[in-house]
């Protein structure tokens, strides 16, 4: 299933700029040497020519970069020839800060060069654990379609403590999406962690309560083995969804997360506010309660929203927050990637810019079936 990201139409014209870029010390040699060319004696603009390889750093390699100097020193020796007949001290002056340049140029590029290599790794590792983490999704799952925007806040991230997995059970189709309180490397590997236990008990859990019971005694086992001071402290909000197949009804357990948002095909947009407040998982030592699931109608073109907290507390300029109901109610209509397309489009437009928290949000949907 195609994720939806947060890129913006700037990242997406990046080539094209950074095209214009590179062609850009050719052509201030080029304007340069016709101006000089043709400009009346006493007015000089192959002086310009020493700033063509501080362009080429920006995008060249080192070899490029010098490459790029000795056509503008090759440049400003034809200009003197052509205007005095020699290289005289005033084209020497020019000649002698345009190798200056280069030199510190080439070198400039050079580390340009490496610590864009050593961030393309920090990528690829990323994407890389995003892969291991956070499994992409697939089309359906059963009778269950799934849709999922997922945004890490973190520059040059591609996660982040927002987690989402889907599973087939013997149950049916097991969803959690969850926010990892905190945020970096420690959040990290809290959400691999709580990741892994719902994989693990998804499958043979009896029901939600059991399987939240789980998931909790995983993070317990997860805080005992973490070098972090603070894991055991650290919590994880969740919501457990349960789709069976036999009946037309959904089960959802709410662990201290934003309350899910059931749209029906009539138009409906409902939140479900558990009606019973549980802790976050990882605080049941401190909190003691029950797990008590809801049961609500979830028929053919029924959908429901799991959505992480860089949803609902998405400010505007004003302090206001996001009112995500009031927007998916003009979005009822619309297909499940397009449904969330818009809802990444239209928080960036909130706030203003991109988000500042880590963003995840997945639509589940039991889709009709086929008539026949």
């Amino acid at each position: 299933m195609p994720t939806i990201n947060d890129q913006s139409p700037a990242d997406r014209s990046r080539p094209f700029l950074t095209r214009i870029v590179r062609l850009s010390p050719f052509l201030l040699i080029a304007l340069s040497a016709v101006a000089d060319a043709e400009t009346p004696a006493g007015q000089r603009y192959d002086r310009f020519v020493a700033a063509a390889p501080a362009l080429a750093a920006a995008t060249w390699g080192s070899f490029g970069t010098l490459v790029i100097g000795l056509l503008a020193v090759a440049t400003e020796v034809v200009l003197a020839l052509l205007r005095d007949g020699q290289v005289g001290a005033s084209a020497a002056s020019v000649i002698a800060a345009t190798v200056t340049v280069t030199l510190a140029a080439s070198y400039t590029s050079g580390m340009r060069v490496r610590r864009e290599r050593d961030l393309a790794l920090v990528r690829s590792v990323a994407r890389t654990a995003q892969q291991v983490v956070l499994r992409p999704l697939p089309d359906r799952i059963g009778g269950v379609g799934l849709a999922l925007y997922y945004n890490a806040a973190a520059e040059q991230a591609q996660i982040g403590g927002d987690l989402y997995e889907a599973v087939r059970t013997p149950f049916g189709v097991r969803i959690i999406l969850g926010d990892v309180q905190g945020k970096g490397l420690p959040a990290v590997e809290m959400a691999a962690a709580l990741l892994g236990s719902f994989r693990e008990a998804a499958y043979d859990a009896k029901d939600l309560p059991a399987l939240a019971s789980r998931l909790e005694i995983g993070l317990q086992r997860y805080a005992e083995r973490a070098t972090s001071l603070d894991a055991s402290e650290r919590f994880a909000t969740a919501v457990l969804l349960e789709v069976p197949d036999d009946r037309p009804e959904a089960y959802l357990l709410n662990c201290g997360h934003p309350p899910p948002v059931l749209l029906r095909p009539d138009g409906t947009v409902r939140p479900v506010e558990p009606r019973v407040p549980l802790p976050p998982l990882n605080l049941s030592a401190l909190v003691a309660s029950d797990y008590h699931p809801q049961t609500v109608p979830f028929g053919p073109g029924d959908r429901v929203l799991l959505y992480t907290d860089g949803v609902s507390e998405t400010r505007d300029r004003r302090g206001e927050f996001y009112p995500l109901t009031e927007r998916l109610a003009r979005w009822t209509a619309a297909p499940d990637v397009e449904l969330l397309e818009n809802l990444r489009r239209d928080l960036r437009r909130y706030a203003g810019g991109p988000a500042d928290d880590d963003v995840a949000a997945l639509v589940a949907a039991r889709l009709v079936p086929p008539s026949g």
